[in-house]
């Protein structure tokens, strides 16, 4: 049987990625600090600065993901007197004029996140997750996520007309169009491209981290077993749990030392729990 490399790598990303060999990542998925956020961290980059600052490591990004691997950024701007900033939208022209490819948008809203209002806006609920590639034929496994065909079914498939019967084309001259009738029968479908997974609510020592369902979505969606998983920004180590757990090589970079001892610890005590000795029952056995 093969064994799950998992590398926990101590240091700035913009230079530790220098160390990665071009060419040898499936799926990067990551959420570096926001503009003016974590701020006791990692010490917080300004909105005006980002697009340059994040650029340095996609240029490296860029290198050492293979040619059908897949890029996403979870990211989200900040408002600021009175109005959301645009440091999100020049980094996107920016990484396509470096040669990335914006291929999709993914949205995940926040199932859990509590209400709330400032003058001019309402709570957000929701942040971006880019998807960038280098080239338009990538890896993408689209049969691991899909869902249920879920409730609309059961009335809407019911009683079908002469035009869901057919490609029934917009009538606004988009070329899009749809067939009902493919519905029928189905009992699982393709997702939509907005995610709906709660946020994190128990401590897990770090002031960002996502729920593993959002790294484990993807993954299931980009890589298949033993490929490679890069997180430049790993954090609480989330993506590299998950990536361990789905039998996917990972490779995961922080600043912080105290990231990295913490991680290393989780991992090796995860491991311990996931390679217990089971009785006939699937029980761990006593000790």
């Amino acid at each position: 049987m093969k064994t799950i490399d998992t590398k926990i790598l101590l240091g700035d990303c913009k230079d530790v990625l220098k160390d990665i060999d071009d060419e040898s990542i499936d799926l990067i998925v990551t959420s570096p600090p926001y503009a003016d956020r974590r701020m006791n961290t990692y010490g917080g980059v300004k909105p005006e600065k980002y697009v340059d600052w994040f650029l340095q490591i996609s240029k490296e990004l860029l290198r050492v993901l293979k040619p059908d691997g897949t890029f996403i950024l979870n990211i989200k701007e900040k408002a600021e007197n009175g109005e959301r900033h645009t440091y999100v939208l020049e980094l996107i022209l920016e990484l396509r004029k470096q040669g990335w490819l914006w291929t999709e948008e993914f949205i995940w809203h926040k199932k859990n996140a509590y209400p709330g209002k400032w003058p001019n806006r309402f709570r957000d609920s929701w942040e971006r997750c880019l998807q960038f590639n280098k080239t338009r034929k990538f890896n993408m496994y689209q049969q691991n996520v899909m869902i249920p065909v879920g409730d609309w079914a059961n009335g809407r498939l019911k009683n079908l007309s002469d035009t869901d019967k057919r490609r029934d084309n917009a009538k606004n001259g988009s070329g899009f169009g749809k067939n009902i009738s493919n519905w029928v029968d189905r009992d699982m479908v393709y997702p939509t491209n907005v995610l709906h997974f709660a946020t994190v609510c128990n401590n897990k020592n770090h002031s960002a981290a996502f729920p593993e369902e959002l790294p484990e979505w993807f993954i299931k969606l980009f890589t298949k077993e033993y490929d490679t998983v890069l997180d430049p920004f790993m954090g609480s180590g989330t993506t590299l749990y998950v990536a361990k757990r789905m039998a996917r090589n990972s490779i995961g970079i922080d600043i912080q030392k105290e990231y990295i001892e913490m991680v290393q610890k989780e991992l090796a005590e995860k491991e311990l729990i996931l390679f217990e000795p089971k009785n006939k029952y699937g029980k761990t056995k006593s000790k």
